[in-house]
Parts: C-alpha cells; structure tokens; sequence
C-alpha cells in the first residue's frame, strides 16, 4: 500500500487546474461562484494545507560528558548543561581550556551518558572518601593526579568491560547519588528545551558488553520530566540490570506500560562488537534467534546508528568487493577493548548492508524482518562537544582534542593483543538528519519512529529519497520534488508492497549541497534482494551524478576529480555539482523478489582533519595517515515485500 499523507493530493490539484483550463474557454459559463468554489478546492498558496517535512533536522543523538565514567577519566570536565549550549551554537571553553563553537547550531541533541556509573567519575575526581577506599580507584586516582588520564581511561574501561570493575564503587540505580545524577541530567534538558527553535531530548546509552564485544544502545524518550523521571535509567550490572538486550526490550516496555510514555533505543555502529551486533545465532543463549526476538527488535529498534567517530559502518570491502566507495573510515582489528582481535567472519554482523540483506532471509523464515531499521549518524564523542566538521575535530575523547601530537598518540592500544588504534585514525563523524514538520521532542520522535532519517558523516546536505510505481521524469524538474514524492510515493523508511501488473519500484531521489560545504559527486542507490533459492545479493546504482561522465564498459562511472590542496587544507567547488535531482527505475526488478533499497550521496573529495591539523600545528605527518575524505550521507531504505 503507497501511504498518501497530503490533504491535497498532486491528483485533486491536476484535477481543479484541469478544470479551471475548461472552464475559462467559455466566459459565458466560468461564474464568479465557481471561480470561488475552486479557489476553496485549491488553495491560491501552494503552501496552504501542506502537512509533509520541508527541511531535514540535524542533531545529535550520542554525546558523552563528564558524567559518563570513561569520559571523565580521559579528561572531560563539561557537563549536559555546557554540551547543549555548545550544540545551540554557543561559544564555550573545552575541557582542555580551548575556545569552541560550532559552524552552526545543532536543532536537536540527546546528551546520552552511560547508564553504568553515572555520576560516578565526578564523586571520584573529588575523591569521595568512600570511593578512595577501594584500592583500585585509588591507584586511578594517582594515575590521573600524575598527568597518565588516557592510561587511566583506558584502564577504567578495559576494568568495567571484561566485568572486572570493583562492585563496592559501581554507581547504579537505587544508590542515592544514581538518582541525583539522573534527576540533574533531566533538569539540563529541560532548561536546554526550547520547542520550535531546538529540542533537547532526555536519554541514556545502555552500556553493555559480552567480554569487550560493544553492544550500546541510546535509549531517548519522546516525553519530559514527567515521564522520563519516574524511572531511572537500565544498567547492565545484576541484578538490576542485565548486558542481553532482551531484557533491556522488557525494561523499554515496562516503561511505556507503568508512565504511558514513549521511548525507542538506537543501536551503536557495530564495528566493535566482533560479529555480535546483528545476530543470526544469540551469543546469549547459542540458539538461532526466534520470533519473539525478531519482534522485540524490530518493535524498539528502528533506527541504527550507521556511522560515528569510531568509524563508518555502513559496508566493507570483505563484504562489497565491487563497491568502490566501501573502504571508508574502516575500524576493524578488534573489539571495543582491542581484548580479541577481528576475523572476517565477524563482518557479516556487523554492517549495515550485511545486516539488512540478513533481515531479508530471517523476515522469510520468521515472518518478520528484525533488521528492518533507519539510518542515523551521531559522534559518540565524550567531550561534551557535538563536532562532526574535519575543519573544526575536537576528538572523540578530551585527551584528543586539538594538540600538535594527537594524530600519533594511541587511542586505543592493547599489548597483550597487539592490537592499536592511533589518533588519526578516529573519525569526524557524524550528525543524524531527520525530516520532521517542526523541531519539537513529539514531532522530532515521531520521523525517527517512521524512519524519516538518515545519516551524515558531518556535511549538512539535505537528502530526499522517495519510492512509488508511477514516478516519471518530470516530476525530477521541480522546485518541490517532494509534493510529488509524498504524492505518489513513500518516503525512506517507507514500505512498497507487491507491485502492479507491469510496473516495477521508480525512485525519485534528490541532494542539495551543505551550503558552506562541498560539491556533490553522485546519487547511487544500493540495493539489496533475496532470490528464489534464498540467497541475497547487492548491486550498486550510479543514478546521479555531476558533470559529462559517462560509465565505462563495466558500469563504473569514472571519478569525479579531485581539488584538495592537502598542504594548506583547502579544496575549491569547480567540479561536483550543487545539487543532483533524477528518477530511477529498478532495472532488474522480479516482483516475487523481497528487496531493500537505500541512498548514498557522495561529496566530491574534501581534506580530512588531520589536513588542518597539519596546517595549523605545522606538523608532517608520516604517509600512512589519511589526509582526504569522500564525505557521504545514506538514507533510510524503503522496503519491497512481495504478496504473500
């Protein structure tokens, strides 16, 4: 069924205008009443009665402060209430004493600090007197007194995520000082609130771990204080809490039934989770998931966070050999704690496009498709500061912001295993885009529910992609592709069901350049399917792009350029194009076939951040660091289900 959310439909308007055509041909019988009754069927405005998104929303849906225990102890000294003065566009100092300030304002932020330990880091730095009598926190302590933060990090993390944490210290619900914690990170999003100019959501990231494997989900409430207070937030330490996501679906819903509010939980990338992120055998129990976990997951997971600043995860090149574009920000030698290093057998159930190819062969023997998500980006930075730009990377931790040795210093290292991640190697991403009609929690909410979103790696480009049987060319020579869009199709996150006689699924896609950012390169659309013998497949679609190119005698369109001038960090918009807007049919369409669809813009290349850093410190880097970036976004799939 193709959902038709306009009050008046592109049909009703070709009617009246069809109408009025007729009727002016003969001045004897067009009347001054009739001439009113059409204006009262369409409205002179063709703005009045619109009731669709007309700009996406950028934000942040993953952002750390001091609160968060790791992010304390490498340095972070900025609260919620400084981090959403920084996302409204306010100048703040950073925990390292620097000046920051964002390009422009964020619309929306979910300052979502770990559930475990909550509050515990600022009650340590004080050294609370019950705190430092545990011999372990004390040695952090003296480790951070001597200027070894990122050691000390490093050790609080590589503690907590082998389930190896001193128990006598953990700060969890019930302990008093939780729930102070808590109640004072409620009260800085509801003084940061301001419905119609930026929303500030309540929310928490459920911290689990299976032996180092990262399996974060922000948890964001639709509601205020009234709801979100009532409850303080699920941890994975029993017996309140639990590391198996089953029962974080269970706490989800026995929120929603005790306060009548609303909540959802977002996935982190699951590049670090060595293949247990999107399961087909639960690493809980060794069994094949069931119905029931299908259900549960596709009820409260909507969205996925496909690409932050411990890099990309939308595909691979182990796993999309013939997609030029999947060797991005690649994060894989390990788990979250570098504790077992990666084989190309995790990769698969890692990705985005493994994981919904995988949702299209469990939806067949289940009857329900758990990996039937969105797409969003967030930072996942712990600084208290939402950065995604590569011109203005103020690290994903407060020991790696802006410093002429960052790029060389271990983030993350692990001798036991030799396993390291230097500092370059983070990544300066990303923002989730949501399209929804105003910049209010419910409103905000409401697209993450339907999936109207998608993922940026920093560049706020707007991004429309829609998907129908009767698209044509001309509704891609508009000012407003979207009135036909919503008109005659559905929008990402959408669902087509089984397709007329004779048509198959035409896409209407469209991207406007960042204003202050880079051209564009190309529109691709990659597409996903499961075939009759049960066996899924990709292929990626050129369907947009800037310029004269042609693809060559293998399908491949040849690069757009490249105008970084990586020593001064620059690069000049004289190739690329603003914006790219075209209608696409599915060449190779089997209506018994189920399919996904998702859209991935490409920028033309720009310099990556350790360009400006090399610029501005006056530092040269050795050859292996990345100097330049394809920026990117990818949009939310629409679904094809066949009947039956």
């Amino acid at each position: 069924m193709i959902r038709k959310p306009l009050t008046i439909t592109g049909l009703a308007l070709l009617t009246v205008c069809a109408s009025a055509v007729a009727r002016a041909q003969d001045a004897g019988t067009y009347t001054v009443e009739e001439a009113g009754q059409a204006i009262k069927a369409r409205p002179y405005s063709p703005y009045a009665g619109r009731n669709f998104p007309t700009r996406p929303l950028f934000g942040d849906t993953h952002l750390h402060t001091a609160l968060s225990f790791d992010a304390g102890a490498a340095g972070a000294r900025l609260g919620p209430r400084e981090a959403y003065k920084f996302a409204k566009g306010e100048e703040v100092v950073s925990s390292t004493g620097q000046p920051a300030r964002l390009s422009r304002p964020l619309d929306f932020l979910v300052v979502a600090d770990h559930s475990d330990n909550m509050g515990f880091f600022t009650d340590f730095m004080a050294g609370k007197p019950e705190i430092m009598q545990n011999a372990q926190a004390r040695e952090w302590y003296d480790m951070i007194q001597s200027g070894h933060a990122g050691e000390a990090a490093w050790a609080i993390v590589s503690t907590f995520s082998q389930g190896k944490f001193p128990p006598d210290i953990i700060y969890q619900p019930g302990n008093p000082a939780y729930r102070s914690v808590w109640q004072s990170i409620i009260s800085a999003a509801e003084e940061a609130n301001d419905p119609g100019r930026f929303t500030a959501f309540i929310g928490f990231e459920w911290t689990s771990l299976s032996k180092g494997n990262n399996l974060h989900r922000n948890v964001i409430f639709r509601d205020g204080a009234e709801k979100a207070g009532l409850i303080e937030p699920y941890t994975t330490q029993p017996p309140v809490g639990s590391n198996n996501p089953r029962d974080l679906w269970k706490w989800l819903r026995n929120f929603e039934d005790r306060t009548g509010g609303d909540v959802l939980a977002i996935a982190h990338n699951g590049n670090l989770s060595n293949g247990e992120m999107f399961p087909i055998i639960e690493p809980v129990t060794g069994k094949e998931i069931d119905r029931e976990y299908a259900e549960q997951r596709a009820r409260w997971e909507v969205l996925y966070e496909t690409t932050q600043m411990k890099g990309d995860g939308e595909s691979h090149p182990f796993l999309s050999p013939n997609d030029e574009f999947a060797s991005f920000e690649k994060w894989d030698k390990g788990n979250l704690d570098l504790s077992v290093k990666k084989t190309p057998d995790m990769l698969e159930f890692e990705y985005t496009r493994s994981a919904l190819k995988n949702g299209l062969k469990l939806e067949a023997k289940l009857g329900l498709n758990p990996y039937k998500f969105g797409l969003v980006g967030s930072t996942d930075s712990h600084t208290g500061l939402a950065t995604a730009d590569d011109d203005n990377f103020f690290g994903k931790i407060s020991t790696g912001e802006p410093s002429p040795e960052r790029w060389s210093h271990p983030f993350m290292a692990n001798p036991k295993v030799g396993l390291k991640i230097l500092g370059w190697e983070t990544t300066a991403s990303g923002y989730a885009a949501v399209w929804a009609q105003e910049n209010t929690r419910a409103s905000i909410f409401d697209a993450m529910k339907r999936r109207e979103t998608y993922a940026t790696t920093g560049p706020r480009m707007a991004v429309r992609f829609f998907g129908g049987f009767d698209f044509v060319e001309a509704d891609a020579n508009t000012r407003s592709p979207a009135i036909a869009g919503y008109t005659k199709g559905v929008p990402m996150g959408g669902d087509l069901s089984q397709a007329p006689a004779g048509k198959v699924p035409t896409f209407l896609v469209a991207a406007l350049k960042d204003p202050i950012g880079a051209n564009l390169d190309r529109y691709q659309i990659i597409k996903g399917w499961r075939d009759a013998a049960g066996e899924v497949h990709e292929q990626v679609y050129d369907v947009a792009w800037s310029g004269d190119r042609k693809p060559g005698t293998d399908g491949k369109l040849p690069p757009v350029g490249n105008t970084v001038d990586v020593p001064n960090a620059t690069w000049a918009n004289t190739i690329g194009a603003p914006e790219l807007v075209a209608v696409w049919k599915d060449p190779d369409f089997d209506p018994s076939q189920r399919a996904f669809y998702y859209g991935r813009v490409i920028e033309i290349p720009t310099p990556r951040w350790p360009a400006y850093d090399a610029k501005y410190f006056g530092v040269k880097m050795s050859p292996d660091v990345t100097m330049t970036t394809h920026e990117r976004a990818y949009t939310s799939p629409i679904w094809y289900t066949p009947a039956g």
